[in-house]
């Protein structure tokens, strides 16, 4: 299938972003590029264009990516100096895949729309492993049009795209991602530490368990990555505690009470308490390997 080129822009070229930015490319298109760090090698030679500000990225590019941590970064890059809103001219489109706040989303779009240009929110889940492998689930809220626009670049980057509803949607269901994954996360943590202190073999245990209902994803990559103590980030903690907070955030908003999110939101402060914030978010378990004065490795 012969792909036309199309000016695109991608700003925030992190763990995430440079692998997802690094397809668009290979798709043929033309990608100018705006990132707090140095622009990462392989992107440089791919062809990339760097800018000098998010501003001008938006206005050499007709779909422009963001992919930053947080929700003031977002803000910053769309709205602050040289942002984004500068170099944009109507018809174009913004596609944030950050992890952000839903209300924030609601009132960006807002200020996008008022320049005469659509929004998507498109927040991703599948960690590094995914935005490496193209393998992404990306959740999308926003005009159906712009969606369908957008749709073949999605799926240069990912494999399960979904349009869930209007701008906001998309961040509120990757919170929802978030209280799944964080309390697999501690699920597999807790099994794994009560298997290990009993005097099984947590590595064995794991092996059994993927044949059976408790079978998952989080089993399957995070299970192994505590067995072997991989915690190099694929995913932060730093970051998820970030996720969970705006779940908590929304549900005292909401009157939802979500108990199981605030456990799993404070092993993950244990964890920041010890330093570490910067590790994979599997390693939760160590909260809880300090609580038993155990760890999984030992067997």
């Amino acid at each position: 299938m012969t792909t036309t080129p199309l000016n695109l822009g991608f700003i925030g070229l992190g763990i995430m972003g440079a692998p997802m930015c690094g397809h668009l490319i290979a798709a043929g298109h033309r990608m100018f590029v705006h990132t707090r760090s140095k622009v990462p090698a392989e992107i440089a030679e791919a062809g990339a264009t760097r800018c000098a500000s998010a501003g001008e990225v938006a206005s050499r590019a007709d779909i422009v990516f963001t992919m930053v941590p947080d929700t003031p970064d977002v803000e910053a890059v769309l709205f602050g100096e040289a942002g984004v809103a500068e170099g944009l001219t109507a018809g174009k489109v913004v596609v944030d895949m950050s992890s952000i706040s839903p209300i924030a989303t609601k009132a960006f779009a807002q200020r996008i729309n008022a320049l005469g240009c659509d929004y998507l929110d498109a927040p991703v889940s599948g960690g590094e492993v995914g935005a490496k492998a193209a393998s992404l689930t990306i959740m999308v809220g926003g005009p159906p049009g712009a969606f369908e626009r957008v749709r073949p670049l999605f799926e240069r980057m990912g494999r399960n795209i979904t349009l869930v509803g209007g701008n906001g949607d998309g961040q509120t269901t990757k919170v929802a991602n978030q209280i799944i994954v964080a309390l697999n996360i501690a699920a597999v943590a807790e099994a794994l530490v009560f298997a290990s202190k009993a005097g099984a073999d947590p590595a064995k245990v794991r092996t059994a368990l993927m044949g059976g209902f408790a079978s998952s994803r989080i089993l399957e990559v995070h299970g192994e990555r505590m067995i072997k103590r991989t915690f190099a980030p694929g995913f932060r903690i730093g970051l998820h505690q970030k996720d969970l907070n705006l779940a908590l955030q929304g549900a005292k908003a909401l009157g939802v009470a979500l108990p199981n999110t605030a456990n799993a939101a404070q092993l993950m402060q244990a964890c920041a308490a010890h330093g570490m914030d910067g590790l994979d978010h599997s390693a939760l378990v160590r909260a809880l390997e300090i609580l038993a004065n155990h760890d999984v490795a030992q067997g």
